[in-house]
């Protein structure tokens, strides 16, 4: 049986996505022409970009979403009592929950699917996710430690006890919902 290789494509860039290009790989943010198309083909996977309507229109499966800096979010978290903050975490979760069931088809409480979920959520911006024994470690979180503890513990479907309010944020698995 003879073994599918890989064909060669050629691509003709605009002078300015040229250039554009050639800076990146100059400054040392891309390495090179077929990293940074890779790493395109990626992003427009991940994202699923195929379904938006852009500009101004994008979705991630069937929620619209909309690139929102964090303090745009700890604006509108500041008019939530903090005593409140991981049940708000927990209705966002139930939400992203449900949304990635019927999008993705992932039972996100499942121990077995959290890799790909937090890929996902990595993708989406939410932090950089890892599971370790029976610890979640998060780099770079975009919430607070409290909501995204809520967050966690209605997504994952277990309970969760922070080890850590700074970041890397360190949750301890304590038990399944």
């Amino acid at each position: 049986m003879r073994e599918e290789r890989s064909k060669r494509t050629t691509i003709i860039l605009e002078k300015g996505d040229r250039e554009f290009l050639e800076k990146l790989i100059a400054e040392g943010k891309e390495p090179g022409i077929k990293p940074f198309i890779s790493k395109m083909f990626d992003i427009y996977r991940s994202m699923a970009i195929y379904d938006w309507k852009y500009p101004g229109e994008y979705y991630h499966g069937s929620s619209r979403v909309a690139f929102v800096s964090r303090d745009t979010v700890n604006i509108l978290a500041e008019f939530i009592p903090k005593e409140k903050w991981r049940e708000a975490g927990r209705r966002i979760g139930s939400s992203f929950r449900h949304t990635t069931q019927v999008d993705q088809g992932m039972d996100t409480t499942k121990r077995e699917n959290w890799p790909n979920l937090f890929k996902r959520l990595r993708v989406l911006g939410f932090g950089d996710f890892s599971l370790r024994e029976k610890f979640i470690v998060v780099k770079n979180p975009f919430f607070d430690s409290t909501l995204l503890l809520g967050f966690l513990e209605e997504l994952l479907g277990c309970q969760l006890e922070a080890r850590t309010l700074t970041s890397p944020l360190i949750f301890e698995v304590k038990g399944e919902a």
